[in-house]
């Protein structure tokens, strides 16, 4: 297995974009392997890396069906409903409190 290419941080030479950049351009890696990353260096860690694809060899985003929307909208459904009280919370509640912001506050004032 060769070794993938490397570029410091905003020096990769063009041809080459990062998943978020392929979505923005409404593409996507479809299949290909990483071709070369890009090294940011950090001073108490390791290197931050960013994985790197050929623009050419990637494929249009796949367009969004009735089903997958309705899927999609379930799950989120899902991650705004509060377990205790079965309400719509309005955002996505967060696994650390494991419940909405009203829920919580009254069972820490309730212990």
């Amino acid at each position: 297995m060769a070794a993938l290419p490397e570029y410091a941080w905003r020096l990769a030479p063009d041809g080459y974009a990062t998943r978020r950049q392929l979505r923005a351009m409404g593409l996507r890696p479809g299949g290909q392997d990483v071709a070369a990353e890009l090294k940011r260096p950090r001073r108490r860690r390791g290197p931050l890396v960013a994985y790197l694809y050929r623009i050419e060899l990637a494929k249009p985003v796949r367009p969004m069906t009735p089903g997958r929307a309705a899927a999609l909208a379930k799950a989120m459904r899902a991650r705004r409903t509060c377990p205790n009280c079965r309400r719509d919370a309005g955002y996505c509640i967060p696994p650390s409190l494991g419940m909405c912001a009203p829920c919580d506050s009254a069972s820490q004032t309730a212990a």
